[in-house]
């Protein structure tokens, strides 16, 4: 529950506003609203995806895939990890295709959890967070199996 002002109420967007202030409502500021009537979101945007990086490569665009989920950055095991999963990864990143998914660490080891195992991407999947896998955290790997990606996209 907020403890500040309602500015909003009686909101009925279509869905295609590039704002909430396109959308209609009652005037700013009037309402019959308490706190406990307080809206909110949850985004399936970017990070719902699993917000991707590649890390500990030469360039932005080749390195260990490490993801962001429940505030955290974590890992990805190479346990099925194969050029399906990397082409995915590559797109998420803007590197054009994959080259190459290296494993075993090629990028070095991270560190903290290891959010993906057993990933098994088409290489059709809008973003990593769409693939096939085990639940979130769930894993039986070490950082030693750390997932890589190797893109076509320019160094940068």
């Amino acid at each position: 529950r907020g403890t500040e002002l309602t500015w909003l109420s009686g909101v009925t967007c279509a869905g295609h506003e590039a704002s909430l202030r396109d959308c209609p409502a009652h005037t700013w500021g009037e309402h019959n609203c308490t706190h406990g009537q307080e809206a909110g979101v949850v985004c399936a945007g970017e990070h719902g995806q699993g917000q991707v990086r590649l890390a500990g490569g030469p360039h932005r665009c080749a390195g260990r895939v490490e993801v962001f989920h429940a505030g955290r950055w974590g890992t990805v095991c190479d346990d099925s990890w194969d050029m399906a999963d990397a082409q995915v990864t590559c797109r998420q990143v803007r590197c054009g295709p994959a080259l190459w998914a290296p494993g075993a660490a090629q990028f070095g080891r991270g560190s903290g959890v290891i959010w993906l195992d057993e990933t098994n991407c088409t290489g059709h999947e809008p973003h990593l967070g769409a693939c096939p896998a085990r639940t979130w955290g769930r894993n039986d790997c070490y950082h030693g199996e750390d997932a890589g990606a190797v893109c076509a996209g320019e160094p940068r």
